[in-house]
């Protein structure tokens, strides 16, 4: 989860690494550190906490100048978030430095050795074993730092990317791989290395996806990549398409706010170009034959947090246009429970940053299976869309925030294309019905702005409620997986108990947790087409009600049989009710950005959480 960059070349390489680290300090705030090769030898600094106290620490002791250095920004795994455990770390002898996203499984094993040769230890964590045993390793390959990283790697157990310089190649950068997210920008007369194109998207928007197991020598004016055992390494070089704008705030105060704001050109990016010569629906990259989509006799789909909450609404999507059974599992419990996987079956693996090691593993477990692997994913050139056989990219554009908004809602969105792909392809709908369908959300960006645009009450809601202890959510139908979500969103805004329920399960125990006053959103499908549920959800919030709920209910415009019931409506655009999550989204994701901020938290970096997962 933690954030990296390296840079070799002819600017001041701390200008350029501290740069780096502000983008991609939504991957980790417990410390931050920097190494660069200054005349004088390596010169280092660390602190715990966000990266203004390392900002304000070199304010008051600049560093020489230098122009190789590489910095990081830590979500912390072993040991605490302290100065000593603060990337990057040294050799005995301070010349050179090491930093490190991942875990490193075997580090107490490597710990025991290196100190029975001698190497001292001043940190908690699994990452400096990398250090000293970098040192040792590089004594015995003459010198050769990339030499040294290929050895070390292939002792190690586990997930990592690795950095390194050296005192003596002041104009060299090492990085290694191994189910954790690098990626190398090439530049003219520099290079760039980071978890994140965003690190370095001002200066390049070449990128060179760096592969499993592989080891990058970054000079200033050019790079060799190999395996880990030396061998050349395949490697595939893309574009960029969105600039250094896109990752700034324009104007919001928060990432969030500015990404909530963008959800309507998401979702309309996400939908541009699917259709193909022939008028078909396309995926972006697509290595199944209809054939072996024809084969396909069961479907899980497999995602963490908000992306197993798209996945549920997946599962009413797919289901309904393909009769193709869906399952949808917590990507960190899949391959735990020896699932039914075989050749028939298709996994969708959903992930923003393509890089979430839950999901990732369970991808991995399900091509051992033989399974088809088809990913939904918002970043290009990442882990998890190359090990898959199909990929359908989101297009969201750069998520900053750690909680996911514009990410969630292209989700979504993406599902339905894939629902309505597998369809086409297994002639379930006709043309003409899915044309129909695709009208339908070319329709959704719009009603989103209309959303966004009468969300004053929400705010005036949050400021009102400011100090409840506890929020309920319930749905039925897509509204289930919309409660889901909204409950995550105030948990990891606003650090409130916050509960999401399938509405027909309240009175079978939830409904204890009522009493006078409690809030509770209800999402109330619409009263067209299926009623039935419609009004199964009435009673449901006549239920809460009678037992002193405050009742928030999002309903569609027009819909009168909420007058009088609900405490608060919040109302949507009119559109099908397997489409609502597009809409009915938004007002819970703008409830929990105003409860944090009337509360006075972080919103863009909530307490313990990360952006990237990249660690089980």
């Amino acid at each position: 989860m933690c954030g990296i960059v390296g840079y070799v070349g002819s600017k001041q390489a701390l200008d350029v690494v501290i740069e780096g680290l502000r983008r991609l300090e939504y991957r980790g705030y417990d410390s931050a550190g920097v190494a660069i090769l200054t005349v004088d030898g390596l010169a280092t600094d660390k602190r715990a906490g966000k990266l203004i106290n390392l900002e304000g620490s070199l304010a008051s002791r600049p560093l020489a100048p230098a122009t190789t250095g590489i910095g990081h920004t830590r979500w912390a795994t072993h040991g605490g978030p302290f100065d000593r455990n603060a990337h990057p770390f040294l050799d005995c002898n301070h010349q050179l430095a090491v930093i490190h996203n991942g875990i490193i499984e075997n580090f107490l094993e490597l710990r025991q050795m290196l100190e029975d040769r001698g190497h001292v230890f001043s940190s908690d964590t699994d990452t400096e074993s990398v250090a000293h045993l970098l040192e040792d390793e590089y004594r015995q390959s003459n010198n050769d730092l990339a030499e040294a990283m290929r050895r070390v790697c292939r002792q190690l157990e586990g997930a990592f990317t690795l950095v390194a310089v050296h005192v003596d190649s002041p104009d060299q950068v090492v990085g290694a791989r191994r189910n954790s997210p690098l990626v190398v920008g090439r530049g003219v007369n520099e290079n760039f290395l980071a978890s994140d194109v965003s690190a370095f998207i001002a200066y390049t928007r070449n990128a060179i996806e760096l592969g499993q197991d592989q080891v990058v020598d970054l000079r200033s004016n050019s790079l060799e990549i190999t395996t880990f055992d030396g061998e050349p390494a395949t490697t595939k070089e893309y574009e960029v398409t969105w600039d250094a704008a896109a990752a700034e705030k324009g104007g919001f105060e928060h990432f969030m706010l500015k990404e909530i704001a963008e959800q309507p050109r998401a979702v309309r990016d996400t939908l541009l170009g699917r259709i193909d010569g022939d008028g078909h629906l396309a995926m972006d990259e697509m290595r199944l034959s209809d054939d072996d989509l024809r084969e396909i006799d069961k479907i899980i789909v497999i995602g963490c947090g908000s992306a197993y909450h798209s996945g549920l609404i997946a599962k009413y999507a797919i289901e309904h246009w393909t009769r193709i059974p869906v399952e949808v599992e917590l990507a960190s419990e899949f391959r735990y429970r020896d699932p039914i996987v075989g050749r028939s079956t298709l996994v969708i693996a959903i992930s923003q940053s393509g890089e979430t090691m839950d999901t990732l593993m369970a991808l991995r477990h399900a091509r051992e299976q033989r399974a088809k692997v088809l990913a939904i994913c918002n970043t290009n050139g990442s882990t998890i869309p190359r090990e898959s056989d199909a990929v359908l990219y989101t297009h969201a554009g750069p998520e900053i925030a750690v909680a996911s908004t514009k990410g969630f809602l292209t989700q979504i969105v993406a599902a339905y294309l894939v629902g309505l792909y597998l369809a086409q392809i297994r002639g379930m709908k006709f043309g003409d019905e899915i044309s129909s369908v695709l009208d339908q959300l070319a329709d959704m960006p719009e009603k989103i702005e209309q959303v966004l645009e009468t969300m004053e009450p929400i705010r005036n809601l949050a400021l009102a409620l400011k100090d409840e202890q506890s929020v309920l959510f319930l749905g039925r139908h897509v509204g289930y997986p919309i409660a889901l979500e909204g409950a995550l969103k105030l948990k990891e805004l606003a650090y409130m108990h916050a509960e999401g329920f399938a509405a027909g399960e309240l009175k079978h125990g939830p409904i204890a947790l009522v009493e006078e006053g409690t809030p509770v959103f209800i999402t109330l499908p619409s009263p067209r087409g299926r009623s039935v549920i419609h009004d199964k959800v009435l009673s449901n919030i006549q239920e809460v009600k009678a037992r002193g709920a405050m009742t928030i209910v999002i309903a569609e415009e027009g819909d009168r049989s909420i007058i009088g019931i609900a405490d608060h409506i919040i109302r949507i655009p009119e559109c099908p009710t397997l489409l609502q999550p597009i809409l009915a989204t938004v007002p819970t994701q703008i409830f929990a950005y105003e409860m944090a901020t009337v509360r006075g938290l972080d919103v863009d970096q909530p307490r313990n959480l990360a952006k990237s997962v990249t660690v089980e």
